[in-house]
C-alpha cells in the first residue's frame, strides 16, 4: 500500500502495541510502542527506537503506557432484526418444547414477521442501541447478515437498512446476503422453488443493487442441504460475490468440506466439525468462525473441536452471531471470555481471533486487524496492565479510546 507522505502525521509514542502481525509471537506484544498515522492509516508500528527520523520531529501524544490493539472485527451478527424474542426464551426456560414454541407464533417466523412489518427507518432505529454497545467496547467493523425477511423486497430492505447504519455510526459495515437463512411460511415447504427463488430472483437483485459484499447459507437438517447450498454458492460466484457458510451446528453435513470447495472466507459454528471439513478448510484458507454466545444460550453440550482446528492449521475467528433467537449478545469482550471459558482458547487465540483473524474472515485481511503500516488506522487505546484482562474480565469495559482512520 501506498501511504501519501504529503499528508499530516500523528506519532502515538509512549504505547504498548500489541501489533497481532504475523509474528510468530502470539498477538505480537512490543513493550516500548509508536505507532504514526498518515492520511487515515499506519506509517509506522513498532518499537520507539526503530521511529523512522522523518516522524521524530511531528505532532506527538502521549499514550500514557497504554496498550494498544487494533480495532476489534465482530465478523458474524444478524444485527438488523426488528422485536425480540424474549417471551419465547421465557416459555423455553419454562420447559415449552420447540414445537410448542413455534405455535405460539415464536422460532424464526416471529423474526420475520418482525422485519416484513417494519420500515426500513425502524429497522435502523432498533438497530443503532445494538450496534452502539458493539461499537462501545472498541469494535470497528461489523458484519450484518440478512435473513429475517425471506422475500426479494424484505431482504433488500434489511440489507439497506445494514448499510444506512454506517452512515450513522463511524464504523465499517459489511453486508452478508442470507437468503437460504429458512423457509418461509408461504413457501410450504417446497424447498427446492424457495432456493430457485433464492438464486434467480433475489440474489440476482441484491447484486445488481449493490447490496452484499457476501452470500451465505445454513446448511443443516432443519434448513437447507449441501446440494442447495451448492446452487446458491454457484449463483454467488456466477455474479461475484464471495462465500460463507453456517455449517455444522447442529449435526455433521459437511457443510464444512463444502464451503472450502468453494473457496469460502468462513465456516462458522462448527460444533460437528469432522476432521475432513477441518482439512479441507486448512487447504482452502478458510477461517472457522466460532460463536460462543449461541453455544451458551441454547445450552449445547458438544464443544466445536478447538484442537482439531489448531492441528490442522485453521484460523479461529470469534463473534457475537448476535441475533434475537439464539444469540442475543452484543458485547465482543464477553464472547472472548465465553471463548476462553468453554472453549479452553488461550488468550492470544481470543485477541488475534477478534483482531487479525476476524479480518480475514470477512476478506479485509489487507486492509484491518493488525497494526502495521500500509493498513488504515483502526485501532483502540486500552486502560488495562495486560491485554490478558480483555479476556479475563466479565462486564468490565476497559475502553480509552476508539479511532477510525485515525480518528
Amino acid at each position: 500500500m501506498v501511504v501519501d507522505s504529503s499528508q499530516p502525521v500523528t506519532v502515538w509514542r509512549n504505547l504498548r502495541l500489541a501489533t497481532m502481525a504475523e509474528t510468530g509471537q502470539g498477538i505480537g506484544r512490543i513493550l516500548d510502542g509508536a505507532l504514526v498515522v498518515r492520511d487515515g492509516r499506519f506509517a509506522f508500528a513498532g518499537s520507539e527506537a526503530d521511529l523512522p527520523a522523518e516522524f521524530r520531529a511531528a505532532e506527538s501524544r502521549d499514550g500514557e503506557g497504554r496498550w494498544a490493539t487494533p480495532g476489534l472485527v465482530d465478523c458474524h451478527t444478524h444485527l438488523v432484526y426488528a422485536g425480540n424474542r424474549a417471551k419465547e426464551f421465557e416459555m423455553r426456560l419454562a420447559g415449552a418444547s420447540y414445537e410448542e414454541v413455534a405455535r405460539a407464533g415464536g422460532g424464526i417466523v416471529s423474526s420475520v414477521k418482525g422485519v416484513r412489518a417494519a420500515s426500513e427507518d425502524e429497522l435502523v432505529a432498533q438497530t443503532l442501541p445494538r450496534l452502539d454497545a458493539l461499537i462501545a467496547e472498541g469494535v470497528t467493523t461489523v458484519e450484518i447478515k440478512s435473513g429475517y425477511g425471506l422475500d426479494t423486497d424484505s431482504e433488500m430492505k434489511s440489507l439497506r437498512a445494514a448499510g444506512r447504519l454506517a452512515e450513522a455510526r463511524d464504523v465499517l459495515i459489511r453486508r452478508t446476503f442470507l437468503g437460504a437463512h429458512a423457509l418461509p411460511p408461504e413457501a410450504n415447504g417446497d424447498k427446492a422453488a424457495y432456493i430457485a427463488k433464492v438464486c434467480e430472483e433475489m440474489l440476482p437483485a441484491v447484486a445488481a443493487a449493490g447490496l452484499a459484499d457476501a452470500v451465505d447459507g445454513f446448511c443443516e437438517g432443519i434448513a437447507f442441504s449441501p446440494d442447495e447450498i451448492a446452487r446458491v454458492f454457484d449463483a454467488a460466484k456466477a455474479l461475484g460475490l464471495p462465500v460463507k457458510l453456517h455449517a455444522e451446528q447442529l449435526s455433521d453435513q459437511g457443510g464444512a468440506a463444502l464451503a472450502a470447495r468453494y473457496g469460502a472466507l468462513s465456516a462458522d459454528h462448527l460444533e460437528y466439525l469432522s476432521e475432513d471439513g477441518a482439512r479441507a478448510m486448512a487447504a482452502a484458507g478458510t477461517v472457522a468462525v466460532l460463536l460462543p454466545g449461541a453455544f451458551y444460550f441454547i445450552r449445547e453440550t458438544k464443544l466445536p473441536p478447538v484442537d482439531l482446528l489448531r492441528r490442522h492449521g485453521v484460523p479461529i475467528a470469534l463473534a457475537t452471531d448476535s441475533n434475537p433467537g439464539t444469540s442475543p449478545l452484543t458485547s465482543l469482550l464477553l464472547t472472548m471470555n465465553m471463548a476462553a471459558t468453554f472453549f479452553r482458547m488461550t488468550v492470544d487465540e481470543c485477541l488475534l481471533a477478534v483482531t487479525r483473524n476476524g479480518a480475514e474472515a470477512l476478506g479485509l485481511g489487507d486492509e484491518i486487524g493488525t497494526l502495521e503500516a500500509g493498513k488504515r488506522a483502526d485501532f483502540c487505546l486500552w486502560g488495562v496492565d495486560d491485554p490478558a484482562e480483555l479476556v479475563y474480565r466479565i462486564g468490565f469495559n476497559p475502553l480509552h479510546q476508539r479511532f477510525r482512520g485515525g480518528q
